[in-house]
């Protein structure tokens, strides 16, 4: 991307994971180049693409949203677009979690979401951009086990619609997705963590919940938030779009 500058950049944590790697997808197609930040190291894959710059790095630790809209600015000269869509999950009954599972689940979800913000407004304002931040249906109605990872997602929905009012006035458009259970290792992997004896009851309890009649695809959350953020949704701001095949209907 040398030679002439790209129509739009974007700044995406998360961007290894399921979610993450199909928002990057659907934005390169889109003609958006993109810092695809990710805590893990599976993130330098993405940069064989050369307008997909990869920065391996901890959403929770101090100076790592400074450092990506940065390097978003000194490779591509602006940035157009922030979604933070890092998160940790947490299924533990609310007796058994601990300080250091609050502490590190706020660091991740919620500080990092919001440094990421912070830090990324005044590049947005200069062209007019927009945030699209990770919520979830636990952000939404009441979840058994999943109280400290439900109040994170909680406070990003607040987030969203605090960032929408403060900065409607500078041209930025602050929305969420809040997604229902998605087929990708996040949720696989919670299921290990807790050693569930009966994975596949679980997955169909899961599935029994969305009236749809399955769980939504990683795919069809990223259009969700390439939607958000394109010029078809310019009058959209503060909005929590729910793709959740129906959960939050019932």
């Amino acid at each position: 991307m040398t030679d002439s500058q790209p129509v739009r950049v974007a700044l995406v944590t998360g961007a290894a994971g399921g979610i993450g790697q199909a928002t990057v997808s659907r934005l390169r197609a889109r003609g958006y180049a993109i810092i695809a930040e990710d805590v893990s190291p599976r993130v330098e894959e993405l940069g064989a693409d050369e307008a997909i710059v990869p920065l391996q790095a901890d959403v929770s630790v101090a100076g790592t949203a400074q450092r990506a809209v940065a390097l978003a600015q000194e490779r591509f000269g602006r940035l157009d677009l922030l979604v933070n869509n890092a998160g940790l999950f947490l299924r533990k009954p609310t007796e058994e979690c601990t300080d250091e599972d609050f502490d590190v689940l706020m660091a991740v979800n919620v500080r990092g979401a919001f440094s990421h913000a912070r830090e990324s407004l005044a590049a947005l304002a200069a062209t007019k951009g927009s945030i699209v931040n990770l919520a979830s249906i636990s952000g939404l109605v009441g979840q058994p086990n999943q109280t400290i990872y439900s109040m994170t997602k909680g406070a990003l929905v607040q987030l969203t619609r605090q960032l929408a009012v403060e900065h409607a006035h500078r041209g930025i458009r602050v929305n969420a997705v809040a997604p229902g259970a998605v087929d990708t290792d996040f949720i696989a992997r919670a299921r290990d963590a807790v050693a569930d004896p009966d994975p596949a009851a679980s997955r169909a309890r899961s599935i029994s919940n969305h009236p749809i009649g399955r769980i939504l695809t990683a795919g069809e959350i990223a259009e969700a938030i390439v939607f958000l953020a394109s010029d078809a949704a310019s009058g959209i701001t503060g909005t929590i779009l729910s793709v959740d095949g129906g959960f939050t209907a019932r």
